[in-house]
């Protein structure tokens, strides 16, 4: 199947696009985001749809001012409009880690480029091959049905959907496509550096795992992955269900005759209400929510990141926000 083909069976599979979306397109400048740009705009008559561009500039590199210069050059060759942003990533990073104060810059640029332009869809250029690095890592760090589902076709944010229509496609097909088309991307040299997690797992271990395991690994974790997905949504629906009522407040005796399973999901649908997502939220984390409820006198307390902590009343257990912290 050609990638254009695959993108479009992908888009009408998931239902990722519909007729009259405005879709925001993260273009960072890179292959991935640079290929998803060309095949959405290919598609975009033909679907009914328009686009914008959006790319933020995390000032990590000498040269990251060339990326914004390149990405508005690419919108005006396209005829695209371009929103552009900046952030200091470094100087944020004194507050935490690089990665995620990247992420977070970047979603939080996203968010509010979509929500200024009423945009109906943020698209992110995630492949197959960054599905696979994903779920590797999140096995390789422990974790649960919702890590193993991976990243997501689509999905709600904070409110905002996200879309990744090139998730079924290899990176090897995104690189011939733009050599066919002679495309030239800018080049991150820091994903060919084992400078972060990631890049030592993509240039180290996956090669290892094919050459010695699986020459279709990355395909196997992709395929898992997708199919553990489902599981998750069908599960995740009936916690919404048993959920419905209070969002800060569980009825201890009717949780306790729930299904294990179901306990915890529904524990992490009620920290997801409350924060936004479960990220960092870990199963140590639910172990301790739930010795809470089994084993502590009432009125403790467990505190959890990102300034959430669970209150322990006599017939319930309360989840809250701390005084002064905040979701990001």
């Amino acid at each position: 199947m050609m990638i254009l083909d695959k993108l479009k069976a992908t888009i009408g599979r998931y239902e990722l696009i519909k007729r009259g979306d405005l879709v925001l397109v993260a273009v960072s400048g890179g292959a991935d985001s640079v290929c998803l740009l060309y095949l959405l705009q290919a598609l975009s008559r033909s679907l009914g749809f328009k686009l914008r561009i959006a790319h933020l500039d995390h000032m990590l590199r000498r040269d990251s001012a060339k990326d914004a210069e390149f990405v508005r050059r690419l919108g005006a060759k396209l005829n695209i409009p371009v929103i552009a942003g900046k952030a200091n990533i470094r100087r944020l990073a004194q507050k935490g880690s690089l990665e995620e104060i990247a992420r977070n810059a970047r979603l939080e640029f996203l968010f509010k480029a979509a929500k200024e332009n009423k945009a109906d869809k943020i698209a992110l250029a995630h492949n197959l091959d960054d599905q696979a690095e994903t779920v590797l890592m999140r096995i390789l760090r422990g974790t649960g049905l919702y890590g193993l589902a991976g990243i997501l076709p689509k999905r709600k944010l904070y409110g905002f959907t996200v879309i990744r229509p090139l998730i079924r496609v290899r990176r090897r097909e995104i690189e011939a496509f733009l050599r066919r088309k002679k495309i030239r991307p800018r080049i991150d040299k820091t994903n060919l550096q084992d400078v972060y997690s990631r890049n030592k797992l993509r240039n180290k271990l996956i090669p290892l795992l094919e050459r010695e395991y699986n020459p279709a690994i990355k395909e196997a974790l992709s395929n898992m992955a997708e199919g553990i997905a489902f599981d998750y949504d069908y599960l995740s629906r009936q916690a919404l269900r048993l959920a419905r009522g209070k969002r800060n407040r569980v009825n201890t005796a009717k949780f306790l005759k729930l299904h294990p399973a179901m306990q915890r999901l529904i524990l992490r649908l009620h920290i997801s209400w409350l924060q936004g997502s479960t990220r960092r939220i870990t199963f140590t984390h639910i172990q301790e929510i739930e010795d809470l409820i089994a084993n502590r006198p009432v009125n403790s307390i467990v505190d959890l990141p990102k300034g959430i902590s669970v209150l322990k009343k006599a017939t319930s257990i309360l989840f809250y926000r701390r005084r002064g912290s905040t979701s990001c």
